[in-house]
């Protein structure tokens, strides 16, 4: 704990008694990088709404002199991860949430969270621990592929939609269905579960109070859509979270061009409301998002399909009563094709999110070196509880 250093002790989080000042630490530590946007994250009076509806979660602070100056978040659940034996299936650790307070950083207060974490992680027979940072984020880049030996691993592209009040026409030749959650589950078994970090326990999320439903697209004229499990040419599928259900998200200073960009658009939708031109929301109060998970599409013309239910989700959102959601969110890994079909603005989103891995046991190790090996074009499932 350091020559020199007040000593600090880490422990589990107590809801009842830290929850006041883990917000607190929360509203004190800035996320993005440090030349442009910040995001504060208002987690609404429950700081571990981020894992909370994760298989088994855990939360540690770090506490010097009674006060709490560090945080960090963990969770574990069975994936794919292919050459894993058995049967590619693999116990993995998630690590977010590390905060420490200013005053106090360079002390080893984050290393100790990380070890914590990572102990806990092998109590419980974890295979893999893997976190994800902006690339920008030299501290944490260092403190976790440096001091920690994690090593990375993917690079997928956060793609981020304004909410605007202007309804997308969508192509009167495409059908958009729902499916039922058990239709929903057997399509994602079916298709997606040899993809890369797909959660075993599926069905949870499809069943989660947050998920507000699957939605599939094909081309009119394929009404016979999974009668007897038949699948069209073309088709495209995905699920769609409610994440301002549980925390809300708020834009701290941002550049000067930022600004004027919003005010600029918002003049010119006074002047011009008939072009229909999308506006910037009011990211300086706290909003809301909905992510969109599970995207999956095939066939010579799914792009259309997925733009399609990307503007299906957007009006669904525009219209929906909670006002306060802004923005629509999804996280495609190595897919690039799909970037060109999702509606999104490159000035709110983030074309690279690093992942980082790091194998907890030995006898991994053949299948650790094959996954950070194989080429990040195999499709990447991000799981919404995660995000």
């Amino acid at each position: 704990m350091g020559m020199g250093f007040k000593e600090f002790i880490i422990r589990s989080y107590e809801g009842q008694s830290d929850r006041a000042q883990v917000e607190d630490l929360e509203r004190r530590c800035e996320v993005g990088p440090a030349e442009s946007v910040f995001l504060f994250t208002d987690t609404m009076g429950d700081p571990i709404c981020r894992i909370r509806n994760s298989p088994m979660f855990m939360m540690l602070v770090a506490e010097l002199d009674n006060e709490l100056v560090g945080v960090i978040q963990g969770s574990i659940k069975v994936v794919t991860i292919h050459n894993h034996p058995p049967k590619d299936l693999a116990k993995v650790g998630y690590v977010l949430g590390l905060r420490v307070v200013p005053r106090h950083r360079r002390k080893g207060i984050g290393s100790s969270l990380v070890q914590k974490l990572e102990e806990w992680f092998t109590s419980n027979d974890v295979d893999y621990a893997y976190m994800a940072t902006e690339k920008d984020n030299h501290a944490s880049v260092s403190l976790f592929m440096d001091k920690f030996g994690y090593t990375k691993f993917r690079t997928p592209a956060i793609l981020v939609n304004p909410v605007n009040h202007h309804s997308f026409q969508i192509s009167s030749n495409i059908e958009i269905a729902r499916v039922k959650i058990e239709q929903a589950e057997s399509l994602y078994i079916r298709f997606m579960s040899s993809t890369e970090f797909f959660p075993n326990d599926i069905d949870n999320i499809l069943r989660n109070k947050l998920s507000l439903g699957t939605w599939v697209a094909y081309f009119k004229g394929n009404s016979d859509f999974g009668s007897n499990g038949q699948v069209p040419n073309s088709w495209a599928m995905l699920s769609v979270w409610n994440s301002g259900e549980i925390f809300k998200l708020r834009l701290g200073k941002a550049p000067f061009s930022c600004l004027l960009y919003t005010k600029s658009w918002g003049l010119i939708d006074k002047i011009f409301p008939c072009f229909k031109l999308p506006t910037l929301p009011d990211f300086f109060h706290p909003f809301g998002f909905y992510f969109m998970y599970g995207m999956y599409h095939e066939g010579p013309f799914s792009g259309k399909l997925v733009r399609a239910l990307c503007q299906f989700v957007h009006n669904m959102a525009s219209k929906s009563k909670d006002e306060n959601c802004k923005i629509i969110v999804t996280e495609v890994g190595g897919r690039h094709e799909l970037n060109h079909h999702i509606p999104h603005w490159k000035l709110l989103s983030c074309p690279e999110d690093l992942w980082c891995i790091k194998a907890l046991k030995n006898e991994v190790t053949n299948s650790f070196h094959e996954l950070i090996k194989t080429p990040p074009t195999r499709a990447l499932f991000v799981d919404p509880r995660e995000v």
